[in-house]
């Protein structure tokens, strides 16, 4: 499966980053789904629901299925979170899987990098970052340097790279 991540520190425009990748990526006609980590407890189902009473009352796993979509919800209760790659083999096939996050996973990686967001930049200490998305003209990084707002420029970077089949 190809795999191409986007990492960054908090709200340096990782999210914005996925979501119009993605639009471009299958306007150009590649099936792609997405993986986001997140470093906190978050739920996708809400107090109340069905979904949300079995998986209250104990449920190990609960399968909601609807006309429009279906989501499968997985309690660890108490287990450690899978790897990635774990995570990657319940995904249906696709062109291109891009992932949110997972800084320390080995796979090829944008970073996206704000000044105002105060923090490093991460590419001169981690291999995996094959380029920088920034606001900033000027970096000091041996990888390509891209515009944050650059997605057609982006989207042909991953798509170049010699680690994708696509």
């Amino acid at each position: 499966m190809n795999i191409y991540g986007v990492t960054g520190w908090k709200n340096s425009g990782k999210t914005t980053l996925v979501e119009r990748l993605v639009q471009e990526l299958v306007e150009r006609g590649l099936r792609v789904s997405t993986l986001k980590h997140a470093h906190h407890s978050s739920d996708v189902d809400h107090k109340g629901r069905d979904s949300f009473r079995h998986r209250a009352a104990g449920a190990y796993e609960v399968l909601l299925a609807t006309p429009a979509r279906w989501a499968l919800m997985h309690e660890l209760r108490g287990a450690e979170e899978p790897p990635l790659e774990e995570l990657l083999a319940k995904l249906a096939p696709v062109d291109l899987v891009l992932i949110e996050g997972y800084k320390s996973s080995n796979h090829p990686k944008i970073e996206t990098f704000r000044h105002e967001a105060g923090h490093e930049l991460m590419a001169p200490h981690n291999p995996t970052i094959r380029a920088v998305a920034s606001d900033m003209a000027q970096l000091d990084t041996q990888v390509p340097l891209f515009d944050l707002n650059d997605i057609k420029g982006l989207a042909n970077f991953i798509l170049s790279d010699g680690t994708l089949d696509v």
